[in-house]
């Protein structure tokens, strides 16, 4: 897990779960070759420098994680099936197939916990604020071309995913879609559930398709975007004040 400019000094503090592919020499490689361990099974492309270029556009904490998500996918809780997932679209991953309880409970409490209460800490520190998770996601899946670009996902706090979407379009070569590709029912928005939900704070998870994010250029235009979509739709949430003036 790495934190950059900690101590930033906008409201938004930004994650990025899947930032790297990186799997530590005491899982070996997992039985991965070379393709499945460079491939969007085990991180997602794009999405740091993204996520980067955000963290200085806006002066904001950015939490990263450091270990691939095919050793434990950190935006998943410890029960869940997915969080050291058997096999992903196209691989096998040999190295998770029938884990020992022990086995589970060493990752959650080397990779998942440490990222957890990093996370936790910063968020406490800062009191009030608004939490952006930032992914990316394949142009195909099981065979079939996926024709959204942007997704805005939310979970039962949709305040900020509703004003992003109905500002998108006035932001050129920004497309978005509510809860797509995949969306709460599919269990991803458990960043949001676990640290945004109970704080109060607004919150939205980012997926973009990582074949608009795949050269630097892209990654610099597309955070220029998603920077003035996420500005605006944060200008236009009710402060404080505004809640108790309310009858």
């Amino acid at each position: 897990m790495r934190v950059v400019n900690r101590d930033g000094a906008s409201p938004v503090v930004l994650v990025c779960e899947h930032a790297s592919n990186r799997i530590p020499a005491v899982y070996g490689d997992l039985g991965l070759d070379a393709e499945a361990r460079a491939s969007h099974a085990a991180y997602d492309p794009g999405a740091l420098p993204v996520a980067e270029r955000l963290s200085a556009l806006f002066d904001a904490p950015l939490v990263a994680g450091t270990v691939s998500r095919l050793v434990y996918d950190l935006n998943r809780p410890p029960e869940a099936p997915s969080a050291m997932p058997a096999r992903s679209e196209r691989f096998e991953i040999a190295g998770n197939r029938g884990l020992a309880p022990a086995e589970r409970a060493a990752r959650v409490a080397c990779v998942y916990r440490p990222f957890e209460r990093a996370l936790a800490g910063l968020l406490e520190a800062r009191g009030s604020g608004v939490l952006v998770t930032v992914h990316s996601f394949t142009p195909v899946f099981h065979g079939r071309p996926r024709s959204t670009e942007i997704g805005i996902l939310h979970d039962a706090d949709a305040r900020l995913a509703d004003r992003m979407l109905a500002l998108a379009p006035a932001v050129p070569g920004l497309r978005a879609e509510r809860n797509r590709p995949y969306g709460p029912q599919d269990g991803v928005t458990h960043t949001l559930v676990r640290h945004a939900l109970p704080r109060g704070w607004p919150n939205v998870m980012l997926e973009i398709r990582n074949d608009l994010i795949a050269s630097a250029a892209d990654q610099d235009e597309m955070a220029r975007r998603l920077h003035a979509l996420i500005e605006r739709a944060m200008a236009q949430l009710p402060t404080d004040n505004d809640r108790r003036d309310r009858p």
